[in-house]
This record gives C-alpha cells, sequence and structure tokens, in this order.
C-alpha cells in the first residue's frame, strides 16, 4: 500500500494510489479506453520507438524550460488538458487542478464537462486558462459557453472534434458507470469499501456539470453515459465550415483538438486556428487508430510553420516531453498524468505530480546537454 502521494514519483505510483482511494467505477472511468484499449496504450509506448542521443560537457547549470503557446508563455512545455467531471475524481475538482497549474506556470484546460464554472475559474486564477468546447445540437448553448468564456477573459479556446459517436467504453458498460453516479447491486460494495469518497460525493456541494446545467438536463439531473451523451448530445453534423464560424465568434487564440490526419491540419490553418492538437481522445474513441506521437512528424512537415502544433495522450515522462519537442511540437499535454494525482490526493496531488514532471523534463534537459527548448530538434533523436 503507498498511503500517500509523498510516496508517488511517476505516473504508475500515482494510478496505483488513485486505485485505492476510488470506487471500482470511478477509476475504470478515468483508466480505461475504448474496445480492446490498444489505442490507450500505443499512445505511451510509441514514445518507447526512439531513442535520445545527449551530448556530454556541455557546462550546463541552468537550464531554460519555457514555451510559448497559443500566445501564451508557460513555464514548462507541458500543460494540463481539458478534461471532465473532476469533481467525481475528488471533490476539489477543476479548482484543484486550475490552482496547481498556476503554481506550476502552466496552463489549465476547462472542458465544456466540467465540474466548476467558467465564471468561478476566472475569478480564482490568473494562470492561462484554455476552454474546450463540445459543441452541442443546442445553438444557444453553444453561444452562451463562447460569450461566457469572453466575458471571463479566457485566453484561448479549443473544440473537440473527434466525438462525431460515443466511443465503446467497454469498462463503463461492465461497471455500469453513468453521470451522475448511480448505485448498483454489482457496484454497491465498491461504494462501501470506500467511505471517505461517498461522504465527499454526498456531504460536498452538489455535483452537477456547472457550464450546462442552465441548458440541459442530461448529466446533472438526468443520468446518462458518457458514449450516449456524446451520440445524443453533441452536434455530430458539426462540418469544417461549422469550425470556421465558431472560430470567427470566438475571436482569439483556437485550437482544434482531435486531429491526426495531415489533410486534417492543412484543413485547420485553412479554417483559422492557430494551434492543433493532436489527439486520439486518450484511446477513449477510435480504438486501433494511430498515436499522437506516431503521427507527429509528419504534421509537423505540413503546417508547422504556420500553427503550434501540440502533442497530446500518452505522457508519462520527462522525456516523452523532450521526444515530442524534437520532432517538432510546441508543448504537450495529458490527461490521466495528472487525474490520478487528482484522485489521490486533490490540489497536493496535481502539484506533486506535476513538479515531478518539470523536475523530469528539467534533469533530462541538463542530461542531454541543453539549456533550452529551442536546441531539441531531430538531430538528437533516432528511430530504431
Amino acid at each position: 500500500m503507498f498511503g500517500s502521494i509523498k510516496n508517488c514519483h511517476n505516473t504508475k505510483d500515482f494510478r496505483k494510489l488513485a486505485k485505492q482511494r476510488l470506487p471500482g467505477p470511478i477509476f475504470h472511468y478515468i483508466d480505461g479506453a475504448a474496445d480492446d484499449e490498444i489505442t490507450y496504450k500505443r499512445n505511451t509506448e510509441a514514445y518507447n520507438t526512439c531513442d535520445l542521443v545527449p551530448n556530454v560537457l556541455a557546462g550546463i547549470d541552468n537550464v531554460d524550460m519555457t514555451t510559448t503557446v497559443m500566445g501564451q508563455k508557460l513555464k514548462m512545455p507541458l500543460y494540463c488538458a481539458p478534461t471532465a467531471l473532476q469533481r467525481l475524481f475528488h471533490y476539489e475538482g477543476e479548482i484543484a487542478v486550475a490552482k496547481a497549474a498556476e503554481k506550476l506556470g502552466t496552463m489549465f484546460g476547462v472542458s465544456s464537462l466540467g465540474t466548476a464554472s467558467i465564471e468561478e475559474i476566472s475569478e480564482l486564477v490568473t494562470t492561462p486558462k484554455l476552454f474546450q468546447l463540445y459543441v452541442h445540437k443546442d445553438k444557444g448553448l453553444n453561444k452562451d459557453l463562447i460569450e461566457r468564456c469572453k466575458n471571463s477573459n479566457f485566453e484561448a479556446m479549443c473544440v473537440t472534434v473527434d466525438t462525431a459517436v460515443g466511443g465503446n467504453r467497454e469498462r463503463d458498460l461492465y461497471t455500469g458507470f453513468t453521470i451522475p453516479m448511480k448505485l448498483s447491486f454489482s457496484s454497491f460494495m465498491s461504494f462501501a469499501i470506500h467511505p471517505k469518497w461517498v461522504f465527499d460525493y454526498y456531504t460536498k456541494p452538489k455535483w452537477e456539470l456547472s457550464n450546462l446545467k442552465n441548458h440541459i438536463d442530461a448529466g446533472t439531473s438526468v443520468m446518462t453515459s458518457i458514449g450516449d451523451y456524446f451520440t445524443k448530445m453533441l452536434d455530430n453534423s458539426l462540418d469544417w465550415k461549422g469550425v470556421e464560424e465558431i472560430n470567427k465568434n470566438w475571436g482569439k487564440q483556437f485550437a482544434i483538438k482531435g486531429i491526426m490526419s495531415v489533410d486534417d491540419a492543412k484543413k485547420a490553418v485553412d479554417v483559422g486556428a492557430t494551434a492543433i492538437m493532436l489527439s486520439n481522445h486518450g484511446g477513449r474513441q477510435l480504438d486501433g487508430s494511430r498515436s499522437p506521437f506516431d503521427q507527429l512528424s509528419e504534421i509537423v512537415d505540413a503546417v508547422g510553420d504556420k500553427v503550434d502544433v501540440i502533442c497530446e495522450g500518452g505522457i508519462r515522462r520527462g522525456t516523452h516531453v523532450l521526444k515530442a519537442l524534437s520532432l517538432g511540437a510546441k508543448a504537450c499535454s495529458g490527461g490521466r498524468m495528472y487525474l490520478y494525482a487528482l484522485a489521490a490526493g486533490g490540489q497536493k496531488g496535481v502539484e506533486k505530480a506535476m513538479t515531478n514532471l518539470r523536475d523530469e523534463i528539467e534533469r533530462d534537459m541538463k542530461l542531454m546537454g541543453i539549456s533550452s527548448l529551442d536546441q531539441l530538434s531531430r538531430k538528437n533523436i533516432r528511430f530504431r
């Protein structure tokens, strides 16, 4: 038993502690993916297909790991990607992640399916804030979310585009996971042996989808699975023209999340995106699809001089970040890398997890013989 975040030195440690502290259905929602979970595993395994080539005796004493992405200067080239339902994992939810991101000087993403409001986050932190828009069938809801982000001075927005239907998340089918949570005979014991989680869930402020509750009942007062939510509530007819209109209405830094092909990367440039996020939704949508890292080189070669390319998915180590940056990514992002830590220890857990990764990046830069990120290039990486 780990028992304490002090003993968590990497993502695997936080995953083990999260598994101890969460009821089964909640843990498996974070941990699971689509179908056979091949893509989920591949997202991390892809980084092991190449090696870093260090230079020695470089006299490196201090390193500068700052980067600018979507017009925002970050103190590290890794940020917290927007993820849904965070107060299910720990009662502090997005508040904890936002505060931790601010302490680390990096960006924080807020999901449309978040459990803290746009306004609450804006008043809480000054660190760069990214809003992730799920485009709903309700056009009034989409307009409202954009206007609220403008009024709350969010620096950037991204539209997630890989949710034409919900992925087949079989772990959720086995555990009966829904939002809001419901107890079933098969899951009762899992909740019973995690009394602290149950106590927090029922005694802390009411769980809700804070940014959607005034428009829709699904997920707040009406139970639904995430897969059904994507299929029934999101605008499955969304196309490039629709994304271009959203970008015009937003008028600030704009990213498209879920790009995986060169053709789509070029179309993202054509509709005015300032960044693209290479992402397969953490392997939770199309199982058998490529990993973002595997697609990175060809997309950077095609559009890297026109937009910021962000590699999202599978990040577990500082060396993963350096490998992605060596291929031309401006920054990396991820969800599970901090969600396990949120579940394990709230804000302190997220701070520890992100500090671990920051320290790894700093140490690995020194071992690589570089003092700034712009010294990374394909010269220092070899594929087997």
